[in-house]
């Protein structure tokens, strides 16, 4: 016979299960200067008042950036995405987390990115500078000397990834290093 489930093991499972799978939640209080109404953390009514001008006699806490949405993986990381918030005050973001703007535009989304959520510095990465299957320069530079040919990207690379390469016209495959300009310097092995 099936025992019957107490609603508040079910809300605790719940929120457990909520907690690992989405990641950690943001302790936050939106910073707009909206007009809000409902009740403060204190339980004073806040109509007609800002969350800055609530929190004005509090220490001001960290203002970092979450996502407003869901980004998905491949996605480019946009600033329409992402609302600011102000961190409760005396809450601190954990380490290896990007919450700030030149932290997060233009990066690439490596897993799905909830809202309400801080963005694990791993879960995101830079623009791919070449895309796999590209034809690309590639230069071997030693001293005075320079050889240049030109091959195919064999993996995606940004700037300073080991990538491997194959040459067009010996069908060798090698490894370089994705330089700023798009070209893969390889080096003696």
């Amino acid at each position: 016979m099936a025992m019957p489930i107490s609603c508040s093991a079910f809300r605790r499972a719940a929120l457990i299960l909520a907690l690992v799978a989405g990641g950690m939640p943001a302790f936050a209080q939106e910073s707009t200067s909206q007009s809000t109404t409902g009740q403060s953390t204190t339980g004073q009514s806040t109509t007609g008042q800002s969350a800055t001008q609530i929190a004005s006699n509090q220490p001001v806490g960290e203002v970092v950036l979450i996502p407003n949405r869901v980004i998905y993986p491949g996605e480019t990381i946009e600033l329409t995405a992402l609302k600011q918030v102000t961190l409760i005050p005396g809450k601190h973001k954990p380490d290896a987390m990007a919450t700030r703007s030149e932290e997060l535009q233009g990066k690439i989304a490596k897993r799905t990115l909830l809202p309400g959520r801080y963005i694990p510095s791993a879960a995101i990465r830079e623009a791919w500078l070449v895309e796999q299957g590209a034809a690309v320069q590639v230069f071997f530079i030693a001293g005075g000397l320079t050889i240049s040919a030109t091959a195919v990207t064999l993996q995606p690379g940004s700037a300073g990834d080991l990538i491997k390469v194959r040459n067009s016209d010996s069908g060798k495959i090698l490894s370089g290093t994705v330089m700023a300009d798009g070209t893969i310097q390889v080096s003696a092995s």
